[in-house]
């Protein structure tokens, strides 16, 4: 008697637990970049194989002071510095008694910490330089892989097949200001002479040592305006950046 009695009221039970609403699993949702440390110190390796060349890139980032600064030492030759400001200044320079300075103005300062946080598309995780890294893609200029686990920036591209590689990545490190003072003969005196850019100027031998690569990070500054992609093509090609 009691099992038969107990059997409407298991039967109605069932009943309420087939026609509650199933709530569908939440997707997770893609990943950001991680924003950029505001100052920070990285060695990387960069490849600028378009022009056949290798680099050691001693890079300091500083962003509250408006300045980046590669230190590139080319593959068994010499080490050209690429000075970065935030007011679209550069200066690609040797130093020693045969130095010699190439200054430019750019239309973008230096890469905002978040250059990348803004429309990045997200092509998922995967496995480079030995990480497990979530990779994304901004206009198909950049390449960008991030570290899963520490949020780190392990390597970048470019389309134009320049590939940059972070070996050390030192967040808060800061150059000294005596270092970010570019020497006397990026400054001359009758800039109408062509300020190191004109006929017999000293920065001629910088401008064959860039081989169609100039500024590291600067490049980067363009995502920063939201340009199109045939823009930033053009704006790498007129600004030296690209062959």
């Amino acid at each position: 008697m009691r099992t038969t009695e107990s059997t409407p009221f298991l039967f109605f039970l069932l009943l309420l637990s087939c026609s509650r609403p199933q709530l569908a699993a939440a997707a997770p949702s893609d990943p950001t970049p991680a924003r950029w440390p505001e100052q920070f110190h990285s060695l990387m390796y960069m490849n600028v194989s378009a022009a056949g060349k290798l680099y050691i890139v001693d890079l300091w980032y500083d962003w509250p002071n408006g300045r980046n600064f590669n230190i590139m030492q080319q593959q068994l030759s010499d080490v050209l510095y690429d000075l970065e400001w935030d007011n679209g200044t550069s200066f690609y320079y040797t130093l020693g008694p045969q130095g010699s300075c190439l200054p430019r103005r750019f239309p973008v300062g230096i890469p905002r910490p978040d250059f990348l946080q803004e429309g990045a598309t997200y092509l998922g995780r995967v496995t480079t330089d030995g990480f497990l890294c979530d990779l994304w893609v901004k206009l198909d200029f950049i390449w960008y892989y991030e570290d899963v686990a520490t949020k780190r920036p392990v390597r970048w591209d470019f389309f134009d097949g320049i590939s940059q590689h972070v070996m050390t990545f030192e967040v808060g490190a800061v150059l000294d200001d005596p270092h970010w003072q570019a020497p006397g003969y990026c400054f001359p005196q009758d800039e109408k002479a062509g300020a190191g850019d004109g006929e017999g100027s000293p920065g001629r031998e910088v401008e064959s040592d860039l081989s169609g690569f100039a500024g590291a990070l600067r490049r980067l500054s363009l995502l920063n305006r939201g340009s199109s992609p045939a823009h930033l093509f053009e704006s790498t090609q007129l600004a030296g950046f690209s062959k």
